[in-house]
């Protein structure tokens, strides 16, 4: 019973550790954004991409708000970001938050 608990820790850890940093995340959104945008980040989503250049986990927080609050609302300000790569980031982040 103790080894079968101890291999399902491994493997929940392991789980937890293979998404890349949420910073890491930002970074590339930050740099396609401004490369396909002719007028910049949107406004409304700048403030949270920014939040997330602090954030490094899921469990992190920003201030007094958690990670998740961050993503969900850069992710609603987020709609002028399109394109096959903004898709697929915007994919990684909802999958690191189960967010559908």
């Amino acid at each position: 019973m103790v080894i079968q608990f101890f291999c399902l820790s491994l493997t929940y850890q392991k789980q937890i550790t293979m998404n890349r940093p949420i910073y890491e995340i930002a970074a590339e959104i930050s740099k396609d954004w401004k490369a396909t945008a002719k007028n910049g980040i949107y406004f409304g989503a700048k403030p949270y991409l920014d939040a997330m250049f602090s954030l490094d986990k899921p469990t992190d927080k920003y201030g007094y708000d958690s990670a998740l609050s961050i993503v969900s609302y850069f992710l609603g300000n987020a709609s002028t970001y399109r394109g096959a790569k903004a898709k697929e980031l915007k994919s990684e982040l909802k999958k690191m938050f189960n967010i559908k």
